[in-house]
């Protein structure tokens, strides 16, 4: 057995791999259940660059979390939608928001009504 099976939580330690980072968990929350294009992801997420979007987004596509769907239109159609596996996720992401509205204030965040940008 080796020493990162003995010691530490390979379970988070796999979550924090996949969501870890500013936008990833933001991400798939905001896609939940639904389909969204890049430009409506962004405007939903709010505070992210194009290229840092992209770059997540392509992360979680490759593991698996996001599908992407490129109709090969002009001007460009995209749109995003959670996997299920992403999805399984979504519930755990719902506890986490709700821990950080009820505790956000103690440690040093500003209270936030959900929906302001």
């Amino acid at each position: 057995m080796s020493s990162y099976e003995k010691h530490g939580n390979p379970g988070l330690d796999a979550v924090m791999k996949v969501i870890g980072g500013k936008w990833k968990a933001q991400i798939l929350y905001s896609l939940g259940d639904q389909t969204r294009r890049f430009g409506e992801l962004r405007r939903q997420i709010g505070g992210v660059s194009e290229k840092m979007l992209v770059l997540q987004l392509r992360e979680l596509e490759l593991e698996g979390l996001v599908l992407r769907r490129d109709y090969q239109q002009v001007p460009p159609r995209v749109e995003y939608r959670i996997t299920p596996l992403g999805a399984s996720l979504v519930d755990a992401l719902k506890v986490l928001d709700d821990w950080g509205q009820r505790h956000g204030g103690q440690i040093g965040l500003p209270p936030r009504v959900m929906g302001d940008e």
